[in-house]
Parts: C-alpha cells; structure tokens; sequence
C-alpha cells in the first residue's frame, strides 16, 4: 500500500482568489454609478424641443448663427438654440441635416 504524498493547502489558493475576486468586482459594480451624459450635454427637457426656452436659459437667443460642433444633429441645435427644426431648414436651404460638418455656419434668424 503507498503512503499518499501531503498535499499543501496553498492548492487551495487560486480558487479563493478568484472568487474573492469575482465577490468584490460584484460590490464595486453594484455600488457605482454610470454616466452616460457628456459633459457637455444639456439635461432632457419637457415637450418636442420646438418650443423656445426662455432668454435666460438660451444663450443663443441674440445670435443670428450657429458654429456646428463634432455630434451635433439639427434637433439637437434646434434645442439649444430655440429655435425650431422647420425654421432652420427654411434659413438655410442647402442644409443636409444628415451631412453636418463641425464648423459649418448655421443660420438662426435673418
């Protein structure tokens, strides 16, 4: 009859590592808080976003144009500056709202 060899309990290690391991990623998870707006983003409002804020929340209320930033979309700068989506396209009759280019000058009143 052989003598079994000792076995070290350091065998033993791995798995508790790693369910040590998978228990705090869990925590961490479950206890963090994702964002998903851009820092630049403004907070969702109320409505279609063709109504016109009031001149104290749009700061683009006395501008007669609009530079296109990288991301914008033509609803999204209908938003933010008041102005309506309809308007825009009628101010400016060349516009391809799928084709938006950072930098391109956008009309906002005449």
């Amino acid at each position: 009859m052989k003598s079994r060899r000792w076995r070290s309990p350091t065998r033993l290690l791995a798995p508790l590592a790693l369910i040590a391991f998978g228990v705090a990623f869990a925590i961490v998870w479950s206890n963090s808080k994702v964002e998903t707006h851009h820092s630049r983003a403004q907070p969702p409002t109320a409505g279609t976003g063709t109504s016109t804020p009031t001149a104290a929340v749009n700061k683009y209320a006395h501008r007669r144009s609009y530079t296109v930033r990288a991301g914008d979309t033509l609803g999204g700068i209908a938003e933010k500056t008041g102005v309506a989506v309809t308007t825009l396209e009628d101010l400016n009759p060349g516009l391809d709202p799928q084709a938006l280019v950072a930098g391109q000058k956008i009309k906002l009143r005449e």
